[in-house]
């Protein structure tokens, strides 16, 4: 990074019912402040979830007031919606260099914001850069992912063993190496994103309530020449699915909420056809039935996501009720394009 420029970077943080953890993650900044070469800024966006009123006691009780601002939302539209509105107030206020998207869930250790900047200084041609991850006990989670395919698809739902291992390149998950790597799309539970690609392309789409949601946005980036690269210097803990559950670690497979399959759903139409969409159900569909006889007969049916082939035929582009699609619903951060936001904020001092 250049000695001679100061990078400033906004840290977004969207809780819905997670307060404890939001102010958690907030502490584990704090030596961001003092310890790296650019200037912090954290907002909180709270997704009318009722954390509003614990978080703002926790920032005045740390003296947080300086650097910390807090968003009410007026409704809970979802992940995007909720970043969205962050990433308008920062613009509309300063303009910072990076975006970094925290989820609340985590604990950023220290220099790995710096890591980032300094990485994306560096590399000037890269819009996105994403931190590697480690569990609460201290192992490593160094995931990240390929787009999703019709390959993809077909290989997760098999899950079978010579299958997967023919198959490997296209997994949508990829294990990675400890040195910095291109990559379709990362975890956005901690994101780093450059100001001035966002002023390009816009936020994330909105009519994602969750999940897909920052799949949907790489793709974008890497379509607009703003590719992601996966940083393993800049280390962050992640405890996954901390606030809706369904992605939580270790834990018993869950049947997935309707909006999993709706964002699935719009995800590959807004990336390709109707035509390539309806092919790609048909082979999970398949896919999934073969594997869920696989696991049956094996015994293992606890390693099944209960109800999945009836609801992925239930919300599949298949059916002509389901191929409705809205056009895509963002901010475009720059003061001549600003929305108006509908929301109440504490500007810090």
């Amino acid at each position: 990074m250049s000695a001679t420029r100061v990078c400033t970077v906004t840290v977004i943080i969207v809780t819905y019912r997670t307060a404890e953890l939001t102010v958690d993650c907030l502490r584990s900044l704090e030596p961001e402040l003092v310890n790296s070469p650019v200037i912090v800024r954290a907002i909180v966006v709270d997704n009318a979830s009722g954390d509003a009123p614990k978080i703002d006691a926790a920032i005045e009780r740390e003296a947080w007031t300086d650097w910390v601002t807090l968003i009410e939302a007026p409704r809970n539209g979802g992940f995007a919606y909720g970043n969205n509105l962050a990433i308008a107030h920062a613009f509309k206020n300063h303009s910072p260099d990076y975006v970094h998207l925290l989820n609340p869930d985590t604990r950023v250790t220290p220099g790995a914001i710096g890591a980032l900047v300094a990485f994306l200084e560096n590399q000037t041609e890269v819009g996105i850069a994403g931190s590697s991850f480690e569990n609460a006990d201290g192992s490593d989670w160094p995931i990240a992912f390929r787009f999703p395919s019709i390959v993809s698809e077909m290989e997760g739902g098999l899950n079978f063993g010579p299958v997967s291992r023919l198959l490997k390149r296209w997994s949508v998950v990829r294990y990675m190496p400890p040195e910095a790597q291109p990559i379709d799309w990362g975890a956005g539970a901690s994101m780093m994103l450059r100001g001035s690609m966002l002023e390009k392309i816009g936020g994330l789409d909105e009519n994602y309530f969750l999940y897909f949601e920052e799949t949907d946005f790489c793709w974008r980036a890497k379509r607009a020449g703003f590719p992601m690269w996966y940083v393993p210097l800049s280390r962050v803990i992640h405890i996954g699915g901390q606030s809706t559950k369904v992605t939580e670690r270790n834990a018993a497979s869950k049947r997935l909420p309707t909006y999993w399959f709706e964002s699935r759903r719009r995800y590959f139409m807004s990336t390709g056809s109707v035509a390539r969409a309806i092919v790609i159900d048909l082979v999970a569909l398949c896919a999934n039935a073969l594997g869920s006889v696989k696991l049956t007969l094996q015994g293992r049916r606890d390693r099944m996501v209960p109800y999945y082939v009836t609801d992925l035929w239930r919300h599949s582009v298949i059916h002509r009720r389901n191929r409705s699609f809205a056009s895509i619903r963002t901010v475009l951060p720059n003061l001549q394009r600003l929305p108006r936001i509908d929301s109440t904020s504490r500007i810090p001092s």
